[in-house]
């Protein structure tokens, strides 16, 4: 399973000793505070100071959020590091040829000198975390406009780093109710030491993915590398194995029922407070359409990599990414309504409104909250499901081809300004790079295929009012053909290579 930074660097209570898990989820830095003895009666042998401190090395310093959105976890004094299979597995694919094909043969390095480089892999430590909601808030209030507070947050940001390597960023949490500030330190230079066969890596397909219990040896494992003063550099041979501030041992006793287990890291984001309406959009509308826009796209992916070694390699890591949500959506779904979440929810919003009425005080307060909530929602559902099917489309599990088209767009529109800076050269370059780097993951004929495939699911599905106006208008002049079309746009443009 993907793990995505929406949430980020939170603690996972999952079990205790009872047949329920008792289920949380927290911040580091409140631990202390909120839960510590509770998690301690439960079973936990360690204080909140060692998940969390800055005053010393702790747990925190060998949990690190792995290229753009994985959890990993340092191992070793060395600077060694594991994740799970899939998060990297594009990593094993750039290194992968048909004659080389580490992606079903798998990868070890005999050596650190044998150890891969892989540009424009990174992994972040977690150095510190503030509470930053009063001065955030204060902020909003008095700054006119978007721009003054991203200027004043900026601000607080660069202050919180000064005189360091370090990087800065505060989100929000609880819909803009908290802030927090995240003081990050990111290493460049990540090299692949191992990773099992895919026929190890993924043991079980799309079938396991998601489920419990799982058999696959979803593990792939990297190094970090720094610089002779042992801070993040770029890539460079000289570089030496980081020394982090703490490393995990690897338990190889087992566990025993009813031990306490907790996750660490960057999961994604919780839904578990929708109202209802959001719910039965979610179960009826909005994961049938996007599980419905992958299939298609599957289907023709999997069918191309199966007849050629080129393609199967060049589209390994994208049939990973989109099946992975397909499957978690499949999923959702079925335990949505296996546990018939939608009733309970309305039974839940149902007793609330019977107390807030019981109430005068809360009565007041809150007695339309739950009105607003429904109609705000009916007045953005259709928005809600053409962001689901344009984000499939052109974004998520679509036809690559709109997407370097997209990277010129800066180019074109700002060429003149660019000019003037003197970063016309340096733009050009990137794009270069991406290009490069896009090419040789990209089969004209499969992207084809999938546009072909799935353009008649968006056009039929997507909300007629948020299609694009110039799509109406070439398949109005392409009689409704699609192939026609993809003819077109895949036999004319330039970006076909």
């Amino acid at each position: 399973m993907r793990k995505f930074i929406l949430l980020p660097f939170l603690i996972i209570v999952i079990t205790a000793n009872q047949a329920k898990a008792d289920e949380g989820m927290w911040l580091p830095l409140l631990l202390k505070s909120l839960c510590e003895k509770d998690m301690q009666d439960k079973g936990l042998k360690l204080s909140a100071d060692d998940l969390y401190s800055i005053n010393k090395s702790s747990l925190k310093d060998a949990v690190v959020l792995f290229g753009g959105g994985c959890t990993g976890e340092v191992v070793s004094d060395q600077g060694l590091l594991f994740t799970n299979h899939h998060c990297g597995i594009s990593q094993v694919q750039y290194h992968s040829t048909v004659e080389n094909d580490y992606i079903k043969n798998g990868f070890w390095a005999k050596s650190q000198k044998d150890e891969l480089a892989n540009p424009g892999l990174t992994v972040t430590f977690i150095v510190r975390i503030e509470d930053v909601t009063a001065r955030v808030k204060d902020i909003i209030e008095t700054s006119p406009n978007q721009r003054g507070i991203n200027e004043k947050i900026d601000a607080l940001e660069k202050t919180a780093i000064e005189g360091t390597h370090y990087e800065a960023e505060t989100k929000a949490f609880d819909n803009g109710n908290a802030y927090y500030l995240f003081v990050t330190e990111t290493f460049k230079d990540v090299r692949l030491v191992g990773a099992p066969p895919q026929a190890v890596g993924e043991f079980g397909g799309d079938t396991d993915n998601w489920m419990w219990p799982r058999h696959t040896g979803d593990f792939s494992v990297f190094r970090i590398y720094a610089g002779k003063d042992n801070k993040p550099a770029e890539y460079s041979a000289d570089n030496i194995p980081y020394k982090p501030k703490y490393s995990f041992n690897i338990c190889t006793d087992g566990v025993k029922q009813g031990e306490f287990a907790m996750v660490y890291g960057f999961p994604g984001r919780t839904q578990q407070y929708l109202p209802a309406v959001a719910v039965d959009f979610i179960v009826n509308e909005s994961n049938p359409a996007k599980i419905l826009m992958r299939e298609h796209s599957l289907e023709v992916m999997n069918k191309a990599m199966q007849e050629n070694d080129k393609v199967r390699i060049q589209y390994t890591a994208k049939e990973s990414r989109i099946s992975n949500y397909w499957k978690k959506w499949k999923g959702e779904n079925m335990g949505l309504k296996k546990t018939n979440a939608l009733e309970k929810k309305k039974s839940f919003e149902a007793e609330f409104t019977k107390r807030v009425y019981e109430n005068p005080a809360f009565a007041q307060k809150y007695q339309a909250l739950l009105d607003a909530f429904n109609k705000l929602f009916a007045a953005n559902k259709e928005a809600l499901l053409a962001y689901d099917y344009f984000n499939e489309f052109y974004y998520s599990s679509g036809p690559e081809f709109f997407k370097v088209m997209g990277n010129f767009e800066n180019l074109v529109n700002n060429f003149e300004t660019l000019e003037k800076q003197g970063d016309t050269k340096k733009t050009v370059e990137k794009l270069q790079k991406s290009c490069d780097n896009f090419y040789k993951n990209f089969d004209l004929a499969t992207d084809k295929k999938i546009f072909e495939r799935i353009l008649p699911v968006y056009i039929k599905g997507c909300p007629g009012a948020y299609q694009p106006e110039y799509l109406a208008e070439e398949m109005k002049k392409k009689k409704n053909s699609v192939e026609a079309l993809a003819n077109e746009i895949y036999g004319t443009s330039v970006f076909a290579s």
